[in-house]
């Protein structure tokens, strides 16, 4: 049998088919099944798979994703797993990658919320790094609220309780309804024209559906991108929206909003009274230990009587005077001693000295000094110095 197709190797199919797994149509999947085979591995990850009456699926969902599940799936369990297929080219399988696990039958706007929690989550704008602190004592906060709602009232009473000076502004907006995200958004913007320091998003409580206006994307990149710190407060403590997870702070209620955002005037001036109190008392201690310390200085002997300090010194200079001139003395004296070692020395080693003895220095005509008799000839001059004058002579003969 003749091949006439290249063949490919066990990791080349695989990746070929790993590449036509990466198309859009495969990376954002969202498939119902019942779990079988779950694994709740050490490592923290989950692996399980999803079944139907004829058709099964691996599935993995990695710690960093199921650690925000409300719940731990277990055998049997009919959910909607929502992820992207890749394979695992170490077993040749293609698999369910999992980002998020929901109960089957969850409505529309769950499914929508969740959804997008999660893509805006994978954007980063959840991240606590990009959040902002909010100011210690702001002069001006912003409210985004309907005007109408108990939620204003609520804020604004807290406001003026704990901190009477505090100036607010109210942003009217609807807070329910098909135009309510349009007009929080427009809101928002306009907040961003003032000088508020600090900014309060939220509304009342009520179910899922009314709160569906806090969970929309425009919304949410809106708070993202406020150059103003934005506090959420929407609903009860137990509720939730996208607009929570975004806003730099959530807070559990309007009302609990309001008492975050600005201080209690009566704990602040405890405060400053106590950090007076403190401060006086360093005053008069480091008062008291500058005396105590300019008292001792006063007691001091040099202080008492500085002119017999001056005479000490005095006194002092005067013995190093004397002591130096000693020691010059005696230096001279040393040296002198050396000095004339050395004169008898050369005295000793002087030719002057041996020429006194008798003995004198002949050379010939060159200057040279004749040591022995064959370096002249008769007829040579020669010159002889003695002690006191010299010779010039003329060789007759000479003997070896």
């Amino acid at each position: 049998m003749r091949i006439l197709l290249q063949p490919l190797s066990v990791s080349e199919l695989t990746k070929q088919i790993t590449l036509a797994l990466t198309g859009p149509e495969f990376q954002s999947v969202a498939v119902a099944g019942e779990i079988s085979n779950f694994l709740h591995h050490r490592s923290g990850h989950m692996y399980f798979s999803l079944r139907d009456a004829q058709s099964r699926i691996k599935a993995v969902m990695f710690r960093g994703r199921n650690q925000r599940l409300g719940f731990v799936p277990k055998n049997g369990d009919t959910l909607v797993a929502m992820g992207s297929i890749g394979v695992y080219e170490p077993n040749g399988e293609y698999q369910l990658y999992v980002d998020l696990l929901l109960p089957l039958g969850m409505g529309d706007f769950h499914l929508a919320f969740e959804q997008l929690k999660d893509k805006l989550d994978k954007e980063g704008l959840f991240d606590a790094a990009r959040k902002r602190s909010l100011p210690v004592l702001p002069r001006r906060v912003g409210v985004i609220t309907s005007p109408s709602g108990a939620a204003i009232r609520d804020i604004l009473h807290v406001l003026t309780r704990r901190y009477p000076g505090v100036q607010v502004l109210v942003f009217p907006a609807l807070v329910q309804g098909e135009g309510a995200p349009a007009s929080l958004i427009q809101a928002l913007a306009a907040a961003q024209e003032t000088n508020v320091d600090v900014i309060i998003i939220g509304r009342g409580g009520g179910s899922f559906e009314d709160l569906v206006a806090f969970n929309d994307e425009g919304l949410a990149r809106a708070i993202a991108g406020s150059t103003i710190p934005v506090v959420s407060a929407c609903g009860h403590e137990t509720d939730f929206t996208i607009a929570d997870f975004v806003a730099d702070l959530r807070a559990p209620t309007p009302s609990a909003a309001a008492e975050i955002v600005v201080p209690l005037q009566e704990e602040l001036i405890a405060n400053v009274a106590s950090l007076q109190s403190r401060m006086v008392s360093f005053v008069q201690r480091k008062i008291q230990a500058d005396r105590r310390y300019v008292r001792n200085l006063s007691q001091r002997p040099v202080l008492l009587r500085p002119e017999h300090h001056l005479n000490q010194q005095r006194q002092r200079l005067d013995e190093l005077v004397t002591g130096l001139g000693r020691y010059e003395r005696h230096g001279v004296f040393v040296k002198r001693e050396k000095l004339a070692g050395l004169v008898g020395k050369l005295e000793t080693l002087s030719p002057l000295a041996t020429l006194g003895r008798g003995y004198s220095i002949c050379q010939n005509e060159r200057g040279q000094i004749l040591r022995q008799s064959h370096q002249v000839v008769p007829g040579d001059v020669v010159n002889v110095t003695l002690q006191e004058g010299s010779l010039s002579c003329i060789v007759e003969g000479r003997r070896t």
